[in-house]
Formats: structure tokens, C-alpha cells, sequence
């Protein structure tokens, strides 16, 4: 299907096809089956400059939007989406500085993100706080010229290799939601430390850590926006970031359907190929058809935020929500399809459907979301 993107959007997309299959996918399977950050991947993204298409130009990158980063991540996830959402989360810590930094903050951040020369990371979730962001722990507390966080953050995507962190706090507890406050925290500050690393069922080849803050000395210039706006920051962001979940979801199901197409047409059974068979030709119709619905929603709502356009918060999770449960189907129904060689490691669509599980899951579970797309619908009426 013809999107009619520019010139220029087309331009990035190959570019980053062109490495997802001639580099990700020779990889894919020993970075995720070992664990291995993808520090080498990072580096030829920001050799071609893909890291900073979304960030402004007088900030040192493309001057592209939304829209340019979830073209990116689309064909990252193609090959594999662990390697993709290393990349998304550095997007994921840059959008609140872009949206809320100071012109000092941007010019010492964002132009080291737009060169690839920092990697960044988004801190909110907690043990006891992972939907219910106004239940963080975290505080800080104001001490002359610094911050004092003390507390843990879970389940940190890019934990231990970012170099910049927004870290979200408790600057005064008596006005819940409204009492948290942002800040950038850089690795090597004293009292910020790296815990737990998690060993997940998915998107393997990504670091996901505890963070741990003891007595951590933060400049008061890097608080991020005004105090007891950090609940603010976060859903803002998250506003501007769940499309790039849904390009991550659309990607691997994707690159499931290609696997599970090419499988079909060279599998025989019964002295014909699996193509030929009815009920395998309704299987990928229907998978040809959920992605590209889910596609159009994505795009769509790239261009409306892209726009300028104010409140999109409905919008945003709805493509979240849609992809992420096309990219389940589709990776189950790709598995299903190429039988029990698409249950062994030895093809793709295995480690698809265990990254696939993860797009329902973070950046808010889609239960959450749709919470939040009714809340919106019943605002509007």
C-alpha cells in the first residue's frame, strides 16, 4: 500500500530496511539469544545519522518528527525488536527534554542523542508503580544547589548502558500526581547505581535494569520543566512515544508474515505447496489485512501529532493498543503457520511472538489504554 510519505521519509525508511536486513538479521539471533546489548547496531545508526531524525536541527539532527523515528523503528523491529526498542528508548528519554527542556538543557543533551554519541533512558516505573505512575516512591529532596533522590526504578529500558537518564520523583507528597518533578540524571553521579538486570522472555538483545538512587547528588539546573510537573512530563511524552510501541508492533508483524508467506510458498504437503491450501490463503490475507490496518492507524496518527496538532492523546494509545494485539495474532497465527519449524529457534517467528507479548505490555498495559481512549470518548460527548 502507498502511504504517499516524502521523499525524504522514503529515504530514511530504506535506510533503515537496508540495515535492518543487511546487518540486524545476521545478528538477531545470537544478540538475542546471548543477551548482548546492541552497542555495534547503535553505532552505525548514528554513522548514518538515523539517530537523530527526530530531533530539532539547531539541536544537530534531521528536524523530522514522530513520524520519521516510528519509520526507523518499523523496520528495525522487521528483523528484530529488541535491537529497535534500544534504539525507541533513547526517543523515549529525549522526547522530555525536547518538549521541557531548557534551551541549556537541550543544547547539552539532545545534541549528544543526535549524534549518537549519549544514549538516553526514561525513569518511572517502581515496584509498586507501574500503571499507577502517582504511586512512585522515589523523592527528592531540594539541598542548596542539588537534588537528593533516594529510591528504585524497575524495569528500565536501555538501564545501565544510557548515559542520560529522566528520572521522575517525589518533590512534595502532599499533592500526589501533582507533587512528582522530573530530572536528567548522567551516569557517574554520585549515589546512582545499576541493580538488578532482568532476564526476559523477550526482546533479549535489550538492557533492562533496576536503578538504584542512594543519597544521589542531582544539579538543580537539571530539574526538567517546574516542580510537581513531572506527571504532566510523563503523559505528554508517553503521548508522543506510544506510536513508536505501535511501529516496534507493526514491524515484527511484518517481518512474521514475510517469514510465514515465504514458508508457505516453499513448504510442501500433501504434493502441493501450503499456499496453495484455502484455509492457509485466509490465514495471510488476514494477517496482510490487520497489519496494514494497523499500519494506516500508526501513519495517521504520526501526521496528526506531526501537525502540531494539540491533544492526541486518544489517538496515540489507540494505535498502540491496535498494533501491539495485531503483532500478537500475527506472530501466533506465523507460528501456526510454518508448524513445528515456527516453534524452534531455528526460524524467526519464534522470538517474534515473545517480542510481540511485550508491545501489549509496556509504555502502559493496553488494559490502561483503553481505559484511557474511553476516558477520552466520554470527555468528547
Amino acid at each position: 500500500m502507498d502511504y504517499f510519505l516524502s521523499e525524504e521519509q522514503k529515504v530514511i525508511k530504506r535506510l533503515a530496511k537496508r540495515i535492518s536486513d543487511e546487518v540486524i538479521s545476521k545478528v538477531a539471533g545470537k544478540y538475542d539469544k546471548e543477551g548482548i546489548f546492541p552497542r555495534d547496531i547503535l553505532d552505525l545508526l548514528a554513522y548514518t545519522e538515523l539517530t537523530g531524525v527526530y530531533i530539532p536541527k539547531e539541536y544537530g539532527g534531521f528536524g523530522g518528527g514522530v513520524m520519521e523515528m516510528c519509520l526507523v523503528v518499523e523496520e528495525l523491529s522487521r528483523n528484530c525488536a529488541g535491537i529497535a526498542v534500544s534504539y525507541a528508548a533513547t526517543a523515549l528519554g529525549a522526547y522530555p527534554i525536547m518538549l521541557y527542556g531548557t534551551q541549556e538543557q537541550k543544547e547539552k543533551y539532545l545534541t549528544k542523542i543526535a549524534k549518537g554519541e549519549a544514549i538516553a533512558a526514561f525513569a518511572l516505573t517502581e515496584a509498586d508503580a507501574g500503571s499507577d505512575v502517582s504511586n512512585i516512591k522515589t523523592v527528592a529532596e531540594k539541598n542548596g544547589d542539588f537534588y537528593i533522590l533516594n529510591g528504585n526504578k524497575h524495569w528500565i529500558t536501555n538501564g545501565g548502558e544510557a548515559d542520560i537518564y529522566v528520572v521522575f520523583a517525589v518533590t512534595d507528597k502532599s499533592k500526589g500526581p501533582r507533587g512528582i518533578s522530573a530530572f536528567i540524571v548522567e551516569k557517574g553521579y554520585e549515589g546512582f547505581y545499576f541493580g538488578k538486570k532482568e532476564d526476559k522472555m523477550g526482546i533479549r538483545a535489550s538492557s533492562t535494569t533496576e536503578l538504584v538512587f542512594e543519597n544521589c547528588k542531582v544539579p538543580k539546573e537539571n530539574l526538567l520543566g517546574r516542580e510537581g510537573t513531572g506527571f504532566i512530563i510523563a503523559m505528554k511524552t508517553f503521548d508522543r512515544t506510544r506510536p513508536g510501541v505501535a511501529a516496534m508492533a507493526v514491524g515484527i508483524a511484518q517481518g512474521a508474515y514475510e517469514h510465514a508467506l515465504k514458508y508457505a510458498k516453499e513448504r510442501v504437503q500433501f504434493g502441493q505447496p501450503l499456499s496453495s491450501f484455502q484455509a492457509i490463503q485466509h490465514m495471510l490475507a488476514d494477517m496482510y489485512i490487520n497489519i496494514e490496518a494497523a499500519r494506516a492507524l500508526l501513519y495517521s496518527t504520526c501526521k496528526m501529532i506531526d501537525s502540531g496538532a494539540k491533544d492526541y492523546t486518544k489517538e496515540s494509545s489507540a494505535c498502540k493498543v491496535f498494533a501491539s494485539d495485531v503483532a500478537m495474532k500475527v506472530t501466533i497465527d506465523a507460528v501456526q503457520i510454518m508448524g513445528g519449524n515456527g516453534y524452534v529457534k531455528d526460524y524467526p517467528v519464534e522470538k517474534m511472538m515473545r517480542d510481540a507479548k511485550v508491545t501489549q505490555i509496556f509504555e502502559g498495559a493496553n488494559q490502561i489504554q483503553r481505559n484511557i481512549i474511553a476516558s477520552e470518548i466520554v470527555k468528547e460527548l
